[in-house]
Parts: structure tokens; sequence; C-alpha cells
């Protein structure tokens, strides 16, 4: 029997572990204070560096099993409920970079067995297996890889494990920049990525890309970031620099038109700057210029969500009155719901009394941008990118229907190409689409909205003839959409029928918003629509054929008769058989 020599007593837990021998001593020792002399679990916990709950676990076990409490089988380890193949992929990737966080290891650990354990579970098991973690590397450091697909490849197969960037940087020695560049081109080549590309010559030209980008260049105001945006939805991916050089050789080639540029403004400070989606939209007006005879002015009425720039709606008008611009608002809100605050420049339509009521009712805070600084309000912007993406199309436009198409065309286009704010994004997102996402604001329910725009807003269902009745009139809107609903939008001065978003048809009108009565509907104006040509069936006639002054599309009608009284009784009316009989 082993002898040991006299030790001087003490409490110390550095010193007085150094003399147990047993697990079973060191689980004792750790509870004998609290249980034998009623000490603080808290304060004994801070003295041997071990969780309080821990320790009170094991005082609790200790008071119900006793000494057999100490003396723990493998089943009654907390982190034995973890599968082998889980607890050897912990102690694998902390043994292999030891700095990984608990967190990123069970986040590993989710990737590849679709079982993610607390990152306590995952110190547990690194603590009570010491001995079963070797140092290992399944990949050389970064430069130290000769090939340099294989250098990129390891990049990639880390990032598909879970590994996050700073982890990835540090394990194979190298920069965070260096792996976020090789996974932006695995991303957006895929193995053609891995290669080694000399500068300057990372994309191929051919003659394919270079007859793309002739054919855009039919738009003389598109510049060198646009076409190499529009180039990435075909497939084709050249540096807005490259195009630039496209753009220059195809101008000398073919005699084509060089974009107008204006000067150089400074770069102010923006007021309405968002931190995130749907804090704040902007919404403006702009002129449309066009070729349509008969037509007069056309305007773009657009709501812009500002952190991520895209357009939540927008719509061709040919007025810019209050009951165009809320048709686009309740489009938008409809669609995306309320934002926080909305902003405008100090047009009447954007500070009516019905505006504000629409804003109250949905919660919206109104901002106004200082007057004569039109550039604090985000949409100015995004107008200036239609001016070079669209006007070309809008003067070419033959019909309404054209020009409608050649608006709806551009929307499509401006939401789904990379952005120039969001070219540095961290994320890969690059349209606004992307940016956007699928988040909304604030969702009303449809009778909430109904409520907010009551004033204005009507639904209808056409009768056969495509007409709809609304406060004694009955108004033609479209006759091939004979019994669906549609939305009738009544202003002090206008009246606009829509269906799906397209303007059916508009009215000139006198309406009272005191008394509510529509007093007069005249010089009706009808818009080409596909709608026009899906008629339900063959008539004797069409309308068309009675010409303007035959074709009544308003139509005035005679006020409700009132109810008559019922005349009651003068005598009362006498009984079938007198009281005295029987």
């Amino acid at each position: 029997m082993a002898t040991h020599e006299k030790v001087e007593h003490t409490e110390d837990w550095d010193q007085l572990k150094l003399l147990l021998e047993f697990p079973e001593q060191i689980t004792y020792e750790r509870m004998r204070p609290p249980v034998v002399f009623g000490d603080s679990v808290a304060e004994r916990a801070r003295q041997i560096g071990i969780p309080e709950t821990t320790l009170r676990r094991k005082i609790a076990g200790f008071k119900s099993e006793g000494m057999w409490s100490l003396f723990e089988t493998e089943q009654d380890e907390p982190h034995s409920t973890l599968p082998p193949e889980v607890r050897g992929l912990i102690l694998n990737l902390k043994s292999e970079y030891p700095p990984m966080r608990d967190n990123e290891i069970a986040t590993i650990c989710y990737v590849r067995f679709g079982q993610r354990p607390h990152g306590r579970t995952v110190r547990r098991v690194i603590e009570s297996n010491p001995t079963a973690m070797r140092m290992f590397r399944r990949f050389k450091p970064y430069h130290e890889i000769e090939d340099i697909r294989e250098r990129r490849l390891a990049i990639v197969k880390l990032h598909s494990e879970g590994w996050n960037v700073k982890s990835i940087a540090g394990y194979l020695k190298t920069y965070r920049s260096t792996v976020y560049r090789t996974l932006r081109k695995w991303i957006a080549e895929g193995v053609a990525g891995l290669e080694n590309k000399p500068r300057g010559a990372g994309k191929k030209v051919n003659l394919h890309a270079m007859n793309e980008v002739r054919k855009m260049q039919e738009n003389p105001e598109l510049g060198e970031f646009r076409v190499s945006a529009a180039l990435a939805q075909l497939g084709i991916y050249l540096g807005p620099r490259t195009c630039g050089r496209i753009l220059a050789i195809n101008r000398r080639l073919y005699g084509l038109k060089k974009p107008k540029r204006g000067s150089k403004k400074e770069k102010k400070e923006m007021p309405f700057q968002s931190s995130r989606r749907h804090e704040i939209w902007s919404v403006d007006i702009r002129y449309v210029d066009h070729q349509l005879p008969d037509m007069g002015n056309v305007y773009s009425i657009s709501v812009l969500e500002n952190h991520s720039r895209c357009i939540l709606a927008s719509a061709l008008s040919t007025t810019q009155d209050l009951t165009a611009y809320l048709s686009v608002l309740h489009a938008a809100v409809e669609r995306y719901g309320a934002p926080e605050k909305l902003v405008s420049d100090g047009g009447g339509v954007f500070k009516a009394n019905q505006s504000q009521a629409v804003y109250r009712a949905l919660g919206i805070t109104k901002e106004v941008i200082e007057r004569r600084k039109p550039w604090q309000n985000f949409i100015e912007t995004t107008f200036n990118i239609q001016r070079r993406m669209a006007d070309y199309y809008f003067g070419r436009a033959e019909s309404w229907e054209e020009l409608v198409a050649a608006h709806d065309h551009w929307v499509e286009q401006y939401n789904t190409q990379g952005h120039w704010a969001h070219r540095e994004r961290k994320d890969f997102r690059r349209s606004p689409a992307e940016v956007l996402g699928f988040l909304t604001g604030v969702r009303h329910r449809p009778e909430d909205l109904q409520r907010a725009f009551f004033s204005t807003r009507f639904t209808r269902i056409l009768d056969v003839s495509g007409y709809a009745r609304l406060k004694h009139w009955k108004i033609y809107a479209e006759e091939g959409l004979a019994r669906r609903e549609v939305a009738l939008w009544l202003g002090t001065e206008s009246l606009a029928v829509e269906f799906a978003g397209d303007t059916l048809a508009r009215y000139d009108v006198r309406y009272s918003m005191s008394t509510k009565r529509l007093r007069e509907v005249k010089k009706p104006r009808l818009f080409e629509t596909n709608y026009h040509r899906s008629r339900p069936q063959l008539r004797l006639f069409e309308l068309d054929t009675l010409g303007e002054a035959g074709w009544l599309k308003a139509l005035r009608l005679k006020d409700y008769a009132s109810r008559r009284a019922h005349n009651r009784p003068q005598a009362l009316q006498g009984s079938l058989f007198s009281a005295a009989i029987g």
C-alpha cells in the first residue's frame, strides 16, 4: 500500500485539486462546501471555475442519489445524446482550427447532418474529450497550394461546409478580401471562376457579345453601366469599362450617337437615407415626352422604396391630378404594405386633404423636401435612369398601348438589372428586386384599405355592355370586361376607370365633395387595351359603329323614385259574424 507524506491542510482549489487522484474525488470536493457548510453555490462556482448551473445540478444529484451520483456512466453525460458522428465532427473541427467558435461549429454540424447542437453542448463535448483531439490539416495554407484552381476550390469547399469567411481566411492564412473575391466569382461563373485568368482578360469578348451591345445602342442614351447590367441578364458578363470600349468601337463603325452627359455635380448628403427596407418611400410625377397625336400631356407617376431603390408601383396618366396619384399609391400599399414615411415635393396632390386622410388612416408620416432642392428626393435619380432607358422608346410609340408597354418594360428591366448603389454589397444582391426580397411593410386588410380610400375609390361590376353605375350615372368602361369588377377613381374634376392596373377610360367631371353629388360627366377618353380585342361574343352591331354622336359613353339616370305612403283605412273592417250568434 502506497504511503503519502503529510501535507498542510488547504482550501485553495488550485492547490487542492493537485492532491486529488480520481474524478469522483474532484466532483465531491467541488460541491462539499455548499453541501456540508451551506456556502454560497454561486461563490463556489466562481472559485472552481465551472458554471453555476452545472454545480447546482451536481448538488441536486448528490442529495437525491447519494454517493452513487459521483460515479457517472457514459449514458448520464449531457453530451451523450449526440450521435457519435456529430461528436466526432465537433472534435475534428476544433482540432483542425482551434480558434473556431462553438456556434460556428454548431452551424457546420447543421449543414452536414441537419442537426444543430447548442453552443454549450459543443463546449462540453470538447472539454470532456481533450485527448481525442489530434492536430491535422486537410488543406495547406492558401499560398502554399501550387495549383490556383486547388487554392480557390479549398475556399469553396470550406464555405459549402458552413465555414464563415473569417474562419476560412484564418485557416488558410490569407485575406478576407481574397475569400470574398473567390466566392463572388464562383457564384457568378461557377467552375469557370476557378481558372486563373490574366488581368484585363477575365471576360471574353466575342462577336455575339459585340452584336448584343450594338442592338442595345439603338437607344443612344444607354451608358456603359446600363449596358453591362442588361448583358448580365442575357448571361453575358462584361464589366462596365469593357462595355464602354465596345460602345466606342460601335460608334466609330456604325456612326451611332454618343449619349448626352450633364456636368458632374458635387455629391451631397441625402436627408432621407434609409437604413432598412420599407422605412422610407419616395413619390413624384414626371412629364413623358411622346409623339402621339391628340393625346396631350402624359405623366409617369412612380413610388420608390428608398433602401432597395425598387419601383413599387408606377403608371402612365394623361393627368397629374389627385385620383391618378392615389391610384398608384393604392397599388403600392396593396402589394407591399405601408411604409413608415413617405417623401415628396410640395405638389398639391401630395398634400391635399384626401391624401392627408389616407396617410393618417395607414399610419404614414408625410415628409416634404426643401424647396428648389429636388435632389433630396431619391426618385429624381430614378427618373434620370428612366430618361436614359425608356425615353427613346416613349418617343417611338405609335399608340397608347405601345406607350404603356414601353413603360411597363422599363419598370421590369429597372427592378431586375444591377443598380449602381448596390454594386459593393457583400451579400451579392445587385438588383433592386433582389435587395427588396419578399419583405413587406405594415400590411393592411382589404377592408381597412377600402376604408382608407373610401372617398375616392369605388368598385363596381360592369353590365353586359361594359357600363358601370356610379351616383346615378352609367359610365362606359370596356365591353370586353363585361361582368368583371373594375375600380373607379373619382375626384372633383376627373373620373378614371381601371382594371388590373390598366386605365380603361377617363372623364372630366364636376363632383361636389361636400354634397357627394356627381353633377356632370363629359369629354370621355377611351384607352386602347388588350381587353378591347377580347369581347365575349359577336353582336348585331358594335358600339363603335354608332359614332361619337350616337354612342353615349356617360348617361345620366333618373333619381330613385320615393316610396309611396300607404293609405291607412278610414274605418274598421266589419266582422264576418255577429258576436250575438250562438
